[in-house]
């Protein structure tokens, strides 16, 4: 099927690169600036701040690269205009403006007369001023004015602060990028690689979107190498990344999912209070999955996983054998309902047993807990076995 050419495909991919891209820029800078620190729309797509926007950052994403950027293309003027409208044009004092674009500059193009390694604005000025002077494009025609309007002095010192960062990745470029920037950091292994990278680009899309939402001002790369170092120490040996953060499950979708799940019934039988029985749904649901994440990426052997339940089955039938042996046989249902809780508050304590020395999230363990609730290999309430074969039943009838 041909593609609309009203797709909106191209503007979305756009704003994604322009979320994406500053984690390589950072992690490149941060080489040798751990102080340096960015934004995202506050200043500008991007802005390299301390404490006022030091840098102005436009950034054009397009998909075929094959185009070159010429004076008269439209990403130049409407980065023009942006800078035009965020800060006063001749102020010598003003931030570095930058365009990233994945088009290359074209030779003998202001463009390329911009490139940092090259730049040479006294010519950029003059092929921007005949790009002004001659096209005859009606939709930045205000644009062009405006910038010719502006003084032989303001319009030169406009030009002084302008720099381009052409042939940039494309947006399916950047995490081969970002691996290569990231070098020996990155696991050996190919699926634990992409693991690592997975969790590296949700804690930044995490950053993002809080600073979209004006939730959070900037992200320091200092910040990213605190990340990477913790990171890079959950790939370690008898440790595991948490691949399936708090922050990414949805409650209430989980809630209304597993509610009515055997180890839920399991929960309501000694009369978990809801708040307890909701987290219990979302330590289930994150241990199932971070479960099935580590297996598909080849970090722990399933007979590590059987090995830690049959511990923490083993020590279930210690505890739980000490609490029927404690309630005796003339125990009303309020005294079965106290056991099973104080069973229950037992089991989500314990850390003695784990799937890996070094790996202590204590959801996991938990969840665990639930998840054998769910096929009844362990249970709270004193007669949970005979309530789960009436469950079964009625579900059957």
């Amino acid at each position: 099927m041909s593609e609309s050419p009203h797709s909106a495909a191209s503007s979305a991919l756009g704003y994604l690169y322009q979320t994406q891209w500053p984690l390589l820029e950072l992690l490149r800078r941060g080489r040798d600036r751990p102080d340096a620190a960015l934004t995202l729309e506050l200043h500008d797509d991007v802005a390299w701040e301390e404490g006022t926007p030091t840098e102005l950052i436009q950034s054009k994403h397009h998909e075929n690269t094959a185009r070159s950027l010429g004076d008269k293309h439209a990403d130049w003027w409407r980065t023009i205009r942006a800078w035009m409208n965020a800060h006063e044009p001749g102020d010598p004092d003003g931030p570095t403006l930058t365009m990233v674009t994945t088009l290359t500059a074209a030779s003998g193009t202001a463009a390329a007369a911009l490139r940092p390694d090259a730049h040479d604005p006294e010519s950029a000025r003059v092929l921007l001023e005949s790009a002004a002077t001659t096209s005859e494009e009606q939709q930045f025609a205000t644009v062009r004015q405006g910038f010719l309007d502006l003084s032989d002095e303001s319009r030169a010192i406009f030009v002084s602060r302008m720099y381009v960062l052409d042939a940039s990745p494309t947006i399916g470029d950047l995490d081969a990028s970002v691996r290569q920037e990231i070098g020996r950091g990155l696991p050996r292994d190919p699926a634990k690689a992409d693991s690592y990278m997975a969790a590296l680009w949700y804690w930044w899309h995490e950053r993002a979107v809080g600073m979209l939402r004006r939730e959070r001002r900037s992200v320091s790369a200092l910040e990213i190498d605190i990340f990477l170092d913790d990171l890079r120490d959950s790939f370690g040996k008898d440790r595991l990344p948490t691949l399936v953060p708090s922050s990414a499950v949805n409650v209430d979708a989980v809630q209304a999912e597993y509610g009515n799940y055997p180890f839920a019934h399991q929960l309501r039988w000694v009369e978990v209070p809801a708040k307890i029985l909701q987290k219990s749904i979302v330590d289930y649901y994150r241990a199932y999955t971070q479960q099935a994440a580590w297996i598909d990426a080849d970090l722990i052997g399933l007979h590590r996983i059987e090995e830690f339940e049959r511990d923490l089955i083993d020590e279930w039938e210690r505890e739980f054998a000490w609490a029927i042996d404690k309630l005796g046989i003339e125990a009303d249902d309020q005294a079965k309902v106290a056991a099973g809780q104080e069973l229950l508050r037992s089991a989500m304590d314990q850390m003695q047993h784990r799937v890996l020395p070094r790996y202590d999230e204590p959801f996991f363990s938990r969840g665990k807990h639930h998840e054998l609730a769910n096929t009844g290999r362990v249970g709270w309430h004193p007669e949970f076995k005979q309530r789960l074969t009436n469950l079964l039943v009625e579900r059957a009838a």
